[in-house]
């Protein structure tokens, strides 16, 4: 079943990651294709007409976009090592936290991108996300599904994975500190671990060097 399945993408974006990491723990072959976001390949525009962004799974001559739809896609078509658990309920509680995520982990990426003087604010809702995640979202957990990485693991490691990312970048002051997140540090811990993941990881120094450079550019060009 797994015969045909392409993934186009770039090894920079925390949204690509998230579906190497289904493909991968569900021990999916399947071939990269890597873009140049700035040059996109006309493969790319035919498959995602829409919103024309990476990423894209191609199962068959079946293009399938967006993240997080991606991950369900294959949770749901390839069943071994399922992502979601069995009960209704915990389902239910795994899509929230898989949402929040979505809807919230955008504060991550608007403090790479805004100007200094929008900083503190952006750092208020990425403060704001954390703390709903560390109040209220694992618990005594190992991760948010229990004893392994499922479909919110996945979600929120390319948050904070990259936020990490983001605040060396940006530099003055942590902002995902352990004492103040000791459950979110744990789970992070863990997620990193996890021999999958571990394998799996984008070199943290390249994101870094490549943000930085990325940022600095951006700054000059709305100076």
């Amino acid at each position: 079943m797994a015969e045909g399945v392409k993934l186009f993408g770039a090894l920079l974006s925390p949204f690509v990651y998230r579906v190497i990491w289904t493909l991968k723990l569900k021990a999916i072959p399947y071939e990269f294709i890597e873009e140049d976001l700035p040059n996109k390949s006309p493969l790319l525009l035919k498959y995602n007409p829409v919103h024309k962004k990476i990423p894209v799974l191609l199962h068959g001559d079946k293009p399938v976009c967006e993240s997080m739809i991606i991950v369900e896609y294959i949770d749901e078509m390839w069943p071994q090592n399922p992502l979601l658990p069995n009960d209704p309920y915990e389902r239910a509680l795994a899509r929230f936290w898989v949402k929040f995520a979505e809807d919230k982990g955008t504060s991550v990426w608007r403090l790479f991108r805004v100007k200094e003087e929008e900083l503190e604010m952006t750092r208020k809702e990425t403060l704001e996300m954390l703390q709903n995640v560390e109040e209220h979202g694992l618990g005594e957990k190992k991760f948010f599904g229990g004893d392994s990485v499922g479909m919110a693991d996945i979600a929120f490691g390319s948050v904070v994975y990259w936020l990490e990312v983001v605040e060396e970048v940006l530099g003055g002051g942590v902002i995902f500190e352990a004492h103040k997140f000791p459950r979110l540090h744990a789970w992070m811990k863990n997620f990193k671990q996890a021999p999958i993941i571990k394998e799996n990881l984008p070199d943290r120094d390249w994101l870094v060097t490549f943000f930085k450079r990325r940022r600095e550019a951006m700054l000059a060009a709305s100076a």
